[in-house]
This record gives C-alpha cells, sequence and structure tokens, in this order.
C-alpha cells in the first residue's frame, strides 16, 4: 500500500478513535465509579487532596478503556484495510481475506494479553463454527488470532485450530510487508495528535470540574478534606444498612 493512502487511512481511524473516546467522557457516573474502585487503595495512595483523587480516578477510567476503544476503532478497520479482506461473517472473527485456494478468517486483539481458558474457548468454537459452515468452498480453512502488537506467536494445537502471532509478524501475514509495523507507528502524524489532544483536554477539563463540584458537596468534609468513611460506606457498607 502507498505510504499517502496508508498515512490517510491511519488519519482516518484515529480520529474516530478520537472521538469514542470523547464520548466516554459523558459515560462517566462518578458514583458508580467510587463503588468499584478500591478505596483502601486510593486512600493508601492519595495526599487527601480532592483534585488528586478525581484526577486519579479520571485517568483510571479513561485508561482502562483507551485499549479497547483503539482496537475497535484504530486496529480492526485499518487491518480489514491494508489486509484487502471484508468483514466476516461470522461473530469473533473480524476479517476475511480469501483466495483460491484459501479463507484466512482473523480476529484482531488489539495488544498481547493472553486469552483466558474460557475466551481461548469462546475464540475457538467461533472459528470451529465458520469452518463448519464454509465446508462446501473446499479452501484450506486457516483461522488466525492477530495482536497488532508483542512477540509471542503459538501454532494450533489440540485443543484450538487457531494460530497467534504477534507485532511485526501479525502485520506482515495480512500485508506481506515485514515493515509495516514500524511504518504504521512512523505515519501517525504529530500535528493531527496535537489537534486531537486539544480537545480531548478540553473535555477532560470540564469533566474534571464537573466532578470536583460533585465530589467536594457529596463526598468531603466542611473543610475540605476528603470524607473516606463516607466513600468506604458507598462502596463497602452493608446494603441492609443502605436501605434504612
Amino acid at each position: 500500500m502507498e505510504s499517502s493512502k496508508l498515512k490517510n487511512l491511519i488519519q482516518k481511524y484515529l480520529a474516530e478513535f478520537y472521538e469514542r473516546r470523547l464520548v466516554k467522557f459523558d459515560s462517566i457516573n462518578l458514583n458508580k465509579i467510587l463503588k468499584r474502585k478500591n478505596p483502601y487503595l486510593y486512600r493508601s495512595i492519595s495526599n487527601n487532596s480532592p483534585e488528586g483523587f478525581i484526577d486519579s480516578i479520571l485517568a483510571a477510567f479513561l485508561t482502562s478503556s483507551d485499549e479497547g476503544i483503539f482496537g475497535d476503532a484504530f486496529f480492526e478497520p485499518l487491518a480489514r484495510e491494508v489486509s484487502g479482506g471484508v468483514v466476516s461473517p461470522s461473530e469473533g472473527v473480524d476479517v476475511a481475506v480469501e483466495t483460491d485456494d484459501r479463507y484466512l478468517a482473523v480476529s484482531v486483539k488489539s495488544g498481547p494479553n493472553i486469552y483466558n481458558a474460557s475466551q481461548a474457548k469462546r475464540q475457538n468454537d467461533e472459528f470451529v463454527e465458520l469452518r463448519n459452515r464454509l465446508k462446501k468452498m473446499n479452501k484450506r480453512f486457516d483461522a488466525l488470532l492477530g495482536h497488532c502488537y508483542g512477540q509471542r506467536n503459538t501454532k494450533p494445537s489440540r485443543k484450538r485450530i487457531y494460530r497467534e502471532l504477534f507485532g511485526q509478524e501479525f502485520w506482515a501475514e495480512i500485508t506481506g510487508d515485514n515493515d509495516f509495523y514500524k511504518k504504521l507507528i512512523t505515519l501517525i502524524d504529530d500535528k493531527q495528535v496535537r489537534v486531537h489532544l486539544i480537545d480531548f483536554e478540553r473535555k477532560w477539563e470540564m469533566a474534571r470540574n464537573l466532578f470536583l463540584k460533585q465530589f467536594l458537596n457529596e463526598y468531603c468534609k466542611n473543610n475540605g478534606e476528603i470524607d473516606w468513611e463516607r466513600i468506604v460506606e458507598i462502596n463497602s457498607g452493608s446494603r441492609r444498612d443502605n436501605k434504612k
């Protein structure tokens, strides 16, 4: 693929990533976050500053979702475009690349985190289901779990029909270019990132101010200190007591 075309695709899907990232702010609910977070951990690492606390939980909330958003908005559609494939007709399989004698079914995974046993079984079942549906095509079915970064590669086994490729080898497999993984990061444009960050930081500041105001009103003492007993009460207090 020509560098200019690849650069345009990167710009397109990077914009989609940031758009979804901005939307994520609208789903933030302070009370729900406080009920899920470990209050003892935050008390142990906090300087008792409401501002610092809000910054920490906002950062943790967004960071935890960034990997998934980036995979869905950037890696997956980009992998489909550069491979010349199409959207797979099966759930759990993202890209299908068909040649005269092979049907390559690809599930795109953002990072190198390894599946647990139940996730691996579900992924294998989805590949098996697609293979069974395509038997009449009389083509070699090649199931691939592709990790967009990382270095660990695995072969099919008795328990699963798919192989795994990571990082350079995954991108090389679907593009035929051993240096694609380097081109990908080189063509992420600094100027475009800065433009997106301006909008993101503006949205961050708006969310920070909103949740800081709520936090000060509901979870802080009159002297401005964090009311940790109040936080641990809504996080871990007996539901029977909360109903009284």
